[in-house]
């Protein structure tokens, strides 16, 4: 069982900017839980997502030396994916590919043939320069915009990011509005037809929800759960109104009900849970 701690997701939304110290105290905290891997910053344009135009700042002062926890980086194109290959540290590249034609464009400005022609090029580069590339599937669950969406649908899109070899896929309920059934079956499907991808849970759900979400992704096939602590932030491109990430301390609730250890270190995490409260307060 994977869990990926996702402290860029919950400050890239912010408005008020927080100070490359504190984010860089913050994250060296949570690279002491035992996380499987810290989605920790972003390389995309300082326009976009002006709260992450310090993520070259932050890694410069992560103390990595006692951490087992993997770095993951999100990148919008391939200059960012160019950027984040710079740094040896960085161990997986994140890229949004959504299913929705609205959604890509406001999240990347590409259409999907646009952007899965990128995932192409961020494939290819991860392979020469040894990292892993995770595409996070938007909108995997639902559509706002009144596209055609289906359980088939993402499958085709699955099969479409196999051709490629990409092997990490991030199933994201983007807007919060996933139902249980719909996950069970999306997971089952693609875990069983994709035995060879590694397919991860990114949920935004809002907290009364968490625990069966979370559950109908473990009864899909999912081990790979990403959370951010308190459910801090969610996504800006999606909706006015946020639904926040899955937050961390019910998800690792409801995966020690359900049997897992997760070896996490409980002290680490504590002091984590204090900090998050003043980094966002």
């Amino acid at each position: 069982m994977k869990i990926i701690e996702c402290p860029r997701d919950a400050m890239q939304g912010r408005e008020v900017f927080i100070d490359t110290a504190i984010k860089a105290a913050y994250i060296n905290q949570l690279l002491n839980v035992g996380f499987d891997t810290v989605d920790f910053g972003s390389f995309v344009s300082p326009k976009a997502m002006p709260q992450m135009r310090d993520t070259a700042e932050v890694l410069d002062l992560l103390d990595l030396f006692h951490s087992k926890s993997k770095l993951l980086a999100i990148v919008a194109n391939v200059r960012g994916a160019e950027d984040a290959m710079q740094f040896e540290e960085i161990d997986y590249l994140g890229f949004p590919l959504s299913i929705s034609e609205t959604f890509q464009q406001r999240n990347t400005n590409k259409s999907i043939q646009e952007a899965l022609e990128v995932v192409a090029n961020l494939q290819n580069m991860c392979e020469v320069k040894g990292r892993t590339l995770v595409t996070y599937l938007s909108m995997g669950f639902g559509n706002p915009y009144g596209e055609p969406f289906s359980a088939d649908l993402v499958a085709e899109f699955v099969g479409k990011l196999d051709e490629l070899g990409v092997k990490v896929i991030a199933l994201s309920d983007t807007i919060g509005a996933a139902d249980p059934a719909l996950i069970e079956e999306v997971f089952k499907t693609n875990t069983q037809a994709y035995p060879e991808i590694e397919f991860g849970g990114h949920f935004h759900s809002r907290a009364e929800h968490i625990a069966e979400k979370v559950e109908a992704g473990l009864r899909g096939g999912c081990r790979r759960f990403d959370g951010a602590i308190n459910g801090f932030g969610g996504c800006p491109m999606a909706k006015d109104e946020l639904v926040g990430n899955v937050a961390t301390e019910a998800l690792i609730e409801v995966l020690e009900k359900n049997g897992y250890d997760l070896g996490m270190n409980q002290e680490e995490f504590g002091e984590a849970m204090k900090l998050a409260k003043f980094v966002f307060q």
